[in-house]
């Protein structure tokens, strides 16, 4: 198992406690919207399934046009690479 960023495993670099965080936030939120206004709350509790199944299928363009992003800069960095380019990421010593 590797360890990312912070020493978190199998986490993207940067992204270690963003989930916690944003689900700390979002229980926070409605509870105080349910003290506030609890037929609000109650109503976005019921609601927020369609929502999620609405953005499915933004979520899988947004992965689609990523995995092109990425074949598209492959493509355009392969020359430097086979010319022995490695870039700043290897932590080559100068």
């Amino acid at each position: 198992m590797t360890l990312g960023a912070g020493g978190c495993a199998n986490v993207a670099s940067g992204k270690c406690g963003e989930t916690p965080v944003k689900t700390l936030l979002a229980i926070v939120g409605w509870c105080l919207l349910l003290s506030l206004c609890w037929p609000l709350a109650i109503l976005a509790l019921v609601l927020w399934p369609f929502v999620w199944l609405l953005s499915l299928p933004f979520r899988m363009l947004a992965i689609t046009f990523d995995a092109v992003f990425a074949l598209l800069r492959a493509l355009l960095f392969l020359p430097s690479r086979l010319l022995g380019y490695r870039g700043n990421s290897m932590g080559r010593a100068s």
